[in-house]
């Protein structure tokens, strides 16, 4: 007779099991959505939280790190909204189309909807969970058995969702500003989505961020599909509050001949997990990531990234860059997949970190699978030190040794914004940096 093993589930697993029974009926959606939301529990309940015996999950192990599982986050009333003047203020003054979404609900009276160029729609996630689609893009899809995306498609409440006609070039960019207001320990689960005809173009913004010392939980997802020859930028800035944990998945199809450019920029929150999947599923597609991370104290933050090449003649690059200061520790994972038939496929990955301190880590995994034998692919990852010598030539100028390393820093982190093709953006993102470095010393 054989013993049945069962997995101990931690407080957390247990809490988030107890939560999704309490929460489930009153979670927005008709009986279709329901089905799926209790399918993708089910996935979750049956893995549990992801450790480090877990390769995807091999540097950031939530399963020790959720120690237990937050209540959800009630909609926002009068002071929650009224809190939010100063959000993203980093970004205030740009001529972008700001969408607000506070604790985790879509808030259309703080939002520029007016004058919503033709061939442009947008609406709250929670509305359209009512209609009979809602589970095609519910559903984690390229994420697989992801245990967060499964926890994500479970609780998803709100967030909103953008649909840009064929042809139709969006002049200014539309900003999702998610902002975090409680003061108490609390979970907010998001799911945008984005879907942009073919031959249209975009510019699209994303900031996370919320009060310091507060204990909060952010789960969320942005499901994008790329129509044929369509130009789709993505910018996504996570300065959480310092205790906050962000857990992020972005699901994105990208057709022929399209262009998609990703930027992603870390500076806050305790615990940071964005974790990407692109499939690259046309022909002539070209997909370039960027990301950068700003850590200090024991920050960790993980950025993992999966790009499929599932057709000819695609090109993708990817370069991440992570500045680690005192005992934080910043992951990379990087996977470059080439499906059988997908000749002509030329792909690059680099990873580099900078270490500040002598306590600081920095792990870089980059890998490649290759099924394809007409192919330019190569990978590579440098971690060290600031250049002593040319700190040396700066400080023998007349430069103080502070300055002189923030200008290095600033160099080696410039790669990744330079590559930002908006000016405004780039001084945005530039300023970010520069409050990091000062808070640095």
């Amino acid at each position: 007779m054989n013993a049945e093993i069962r997995p101990v589930k931690t407080a957390a697993e247990i809490g988030f099991a107890d939560l999704f029974a309490a929460a489930r009926e009153s979670l927005p959606g008709g009986g279709n959505v329901k089905a799926v939301r209790c399918d993708a529990f089910d996935r979750f309940a049956a893995q549990g939280l992801p450790h480090s015996r877990v390769e995807a999950w091999k540097y950031t192990d939530l399963r020790r790190m959720v120690r237990d599982a937050k209540p959800l986050a009630p909609r926002p009333d009068t002071a929650a909204k009224a809190a939010t003047r100063k959000a993203a203020a980093g970004f205030a003054g740009l001529d972008f189309r700001r969408l607000l979404i506070v604790d985790g609900a879509f808030v259309p009276e703080l939002s520029d909807l007016a004058d919503l160029e033709p061939g442009v729609s947008i609406r709250a996630t929670a509305d359209a969970l009512g209609l009979d689609d809602a589970p095609l893009w519910l559903e984690a899809g390229m994420a697989g058995d992801d245990p967060a995306a499964a926890l994500n498609t479970a609780f998803a409440a709100d967030g909103v969702i953008i649909a840009v006609d064929p042809n139709v070039v969006v002049a200014r960019p539309i900003h999702l500003a998610f902002v975090t207001t409680a003061d108490t320990p609390s979970a907010m689960f998001t799911r945008s989505s984005l879907a942009l005809g073919a031959g249209a173009a975009i510019t699209l913004v994303e900031t996370h961020e919320g009060p310091d010392q507060s204990d909060y939980q952010v789960n969320a997802a942005l499901r994008m599909n790329v129509g044929e020859r369509a130009r789709l930028d993505h910018v996504k800035v996570t300065s959480e509050g310092s205790a906050a944990m962000h857990i992020a998945t972005l699901l994105a199809e990208i057709g022929a001949n399209a262009t998609y450019r990703e930027f992603g920029f870390t500076t806050g929150g305790a615990v940071v997990r964005n974790q990407l999947f692109l499939k690259l599923a046309g022909e002539g597609t070209i997909a370039n990531v960027h990301q950068a991370s700003l850590l200090a104290g024991r920050q960790h933050a993980d950025t993992t990234l999966t790009v499929d090449h599932a057709a000819p003649g695609s090109q993708s690059r990817e370069v991440f860059k992570a500045v680690v200061d005192d005992e934080a520790r910043a992951v990379f994972q990087g996977r470059i997949t080439v499906q059988p038939g997908a000749q002509q496929t030329d792909a690059r990955m680099m990873a580099r970190a900078l270490l500040l301190s002598d306590e600081a880590v920095a792990n870089c995994k980059p890998e490649l699978e290759i099924f394809a034998d007409d192919v330019q692919c190569g990978h590579g990852t440098t971690t060290g030190a600031l250049d002593d010598q040319l700190k040396f030539y700066l400080m023998a100028r007349g430069i103080p040794e502070k300055e002189a390393e923030a200008l290095l820093i600033q160099a080696f982190v410039g790669e990744v914004i330079d590559a930002l093709a908006r000016d405004d953006l780039r001084e945005a993102l530039t300023q970010t940096m520069l409050n990091w470095l000062r808070g640095r010393d």
